[in-house]
């Protein structure tokens, strides 16, 4: 069995994963065949400018990048007792449609688990789809009624 690795995504993994997040995209809402290629462009761009707060991480078999995950990491308003405070969001978790159903997206949840834990973060969230629900509430995500969100539109 070829071994599965989670992992920072690598400098030179950027645009695979820009084109991991193209295909998504294309997937759930359908996207015109043009400006692919400016997009990843941008978005590899994007990944290297935010890195500091937005970590990405690959799962990778037999050197194939088939998914990745974004921890989102946000500093907090000191307090007295801990000046130094940061939470986490989970964004944009996705594995390529021929490798899922197999626990690799289980895999890169716990890795964006452990990365935050690294970070010493205060809370993880999520925005999950509903077909995704059932694998965080397996990591101990839950619903949080103090936590309230209204969308903001432009």
């Amino acid at each position: 069995m070829t071994e599965i690795e989670v992992r920072a995504a690598r400098p030179a993994e950027l645009e695979t994963v820009a084109e991991l997040r193209w295909r998504w995209v294309a997937e759930q809402d359908g996207l015109p065949g043009d400006g692919r290629e400016a997009f990843v462009r941008e978005f590899a761009a994007w990944m290297r400018e935010n890195a500091a707060t937005h970590h990405c991480l690959v799962v990778v078999r037999a050197g194939r990048v088939l998914g990745m995950a974004f921890l989102a990491v946000t500093a907090r308003v000191p307090t007295p007792t801990a000046f130094s405070r940061a939470c986490g969001d989970v964004q944009s978790v996705y594995v390529v449609p021929e490798a899922r159903d197999g626990g690799l997206g289980g895999r890169l949840i716990d890795g964006v688990l452990r990365l935050a834990e690294e970070l010493e973060l205060e809370r993880v969230t999520v925005h999950s789809s509903s077909r995704a629900v059932p694998a965080y509430r397996r990591r101990g995500f839950s619903v949080a009624p103090q936590l309230l969100q209204v969308p903001v539109r432009r």
